[in-house]
């Protein structure tokens, strides 16, 4: 979920504030996250005694630093700037994980840190060692400046963000130490980035809100019998009739708070007839020809609407006989206050066929949006004024999940605030030959040490 830039180094001449930002511990910090390897099976404890070590040098004690998790090898760390106790603590996150990266995949060691043209790569760091070793590195520089908020600022670097609930770290902060993160709202800096096009940074996103995604079965069962006898109960044609019904479903286009807004502004960055769209849409949801032109974007599409999609399938059992059951695996991705309940029934009444038994996987785990709190939004309007001027702030809803889903489900507003920017037409996360423009890791950290202390002063 994170972004990187493509942008020529000359672009960023006289736009960083780099004041007392020492580079060399910055690019240190960054080298030893990438250096670890914390893929699943290696876990991320090795990691976070690196990182406990980094902050006690720079002063922090056993009351700032809280470590723990799910078993010894995946860990995570809370560490905290204590401040004046005047508004209530707020956390930052970013996770310690990173996706699978085979070398025979690489045109260089994934686990090697290699500073090349203009770029840091390695495997995590777009996604999001970068924005990890960005709050080290500021929670340390304000702790040697003797910087006391009006606040608590909490950080969380945690586990097992990539890979589902089992190991996840925030997940199991929230279910076994809800105190060390209590907060009044969290910044997420695995969310959100900028947007770059043509060379021009154009947009800094703000995620405020997630689709959620769950999984449904739809099975059609029978009592079979030789192939050579077959009937309209067959289970394998029964379950695609259902899917047919499926296909020529969409679900109800319904906005929210960011959405709405997110395509208000989009319009001023758009052209042709995806900028009169959206224009026209702005005035009136119901616009039939500005929703046609939307939605045969599919990323619109799904900004716009609930999408389910059939992703598995399995059936029968022998080549001679007629089908005892046939089912398909549904993975859809809800609204933010879409019911996981109400969209199961959904799909119920369009396959529309009681032989057919439609269930849900797994459990149900709303994430509402967040609000667009005006205290949030002004912090990170006039930051990104001073940093990137230019840039359009854009409220968004990401169509995939990122850890903020567990805290939003918790009752805690979550706002993706990563500041790095990233080419729209070249994103590696999660693939071959990961990279971070080094400009952009720098700007991203005088970015995100001014914004702390905007959201943190008298």
């Amino acid at each position: 979920m994170r972004k990187i830039v493509a942008l020529p180094t000359l672009f960023f001449i006289g736009l960083t504030q780099a004041g007392a930002l020492d580079k060399n511990e910055a690019r240190s910090i960054f080298k030893e996250m990438i250096e670890h390897n914390t893929v699943i099976h290696n876990g991320t404890a090795a990691l976070v005694t690196a990182i406990d070590k980094r902050l006690r040098g720079a002063g922090f004690g056993d009351t700032e630093i809280q470590r723990g998790g799910v078993d010894e090898k995946h860990q995570n760390i809370v560490f905290r700037l204590k401040g004046k106790g005047k508004q209530a603590p707020i956390l930052f996150i970013a996770h310690l994980d990173v996706v699978e990266a085979l070398a025979s995949d690489w045109s260089m060691d994934p686990f090697s840190f290699i500073e090349k043209d203009g770029y840091f790569y390695g495997r995590g760091t777009s996604d999001v060692k970068d924005e990890g070793s960005n709050l080290i590195y500021n929670m340390m520089r304000l702790k040697r400046e003797g910087f006391v908020p009006s606040r608590d600022i909490i950080v969380a670097l945690t586990d097992a963000e990539e890979v589902g609930e089992e190991f996840n770290g925030i997940n199991w902060l929230l279910n076994t130490h809800p105190d060390w993160i209590k907060a009044e709202y969290v910044l997420n800096l695995d969310g959100g980035g900028g947007e770059i096009k043509n060379g021009v940074r154009r947009a800094l996103d703000v995620q405020t809100s997630e689709k959620t995604y769950r999984v449904y079965e739809i099975t059609a069962s029978d009592k079979g019998g030789h192939s050579s006898l077959p009937t309209r109960e067959n289970a394998i044609h029964r379950l695609a009739r259902g899917l047919a019904k499926l296909d020529a479903y969409e679900f109800p286009i319904r906005l929210n708070e960011t959405t709405r807004a997110y395509f208000t502004q989009m319009a001023s960055l758009s052209e042709g007839a995806d900028r009169d769209a959206m224009l026209a849409f702005s005035k009136n949801e119901r616009d039939a020809n500005a929703i046609k032109q939307l939605t045969a974007n599919t990323y619109y599409n799904a900004l716009l609407r609930t999408t389910c999609v059939p992703t598995l399938i399995s059936g029968g059992h022998s080549e001679n006989a007629l089908p005892q059951k046939a089912t398909v695996t549904i993975q859809c991705r809800l609204l933010p206050d879409d019911s996981t309940d109400a969209v199961r029934q959904m799909l119920a009444d369009i396959v529309a066929d009681p032989a057919l038994d439609v269930k849900q996987v797994g459990t149900n785990r709303p994430s509402p949006a967040s609000p667009l709190r005006d205290d949030v939004m002004s912090a990170i309007k006039d930051t990104a004024k001073k940093h990137f001027p230019g840039a359009v702030i854009l409220p968004v809803m990401t169509t995939g999940a990122s850890d903020g889903t567990f805290l939003r489900a918790a009752g805690i507003p979550v706002y993706g605030v990563s500041a790095e920017f990233e080419d729209v037409d070249d994103g590696r996360a999660h693939g071959r030959d990961e990279r971070l423009p080094v400009n952009s890791y720098y700007d991203a950290i005088a970015y995100t040490y001014d914004l702390i202390k905007r959201l943190s002063r008298d």
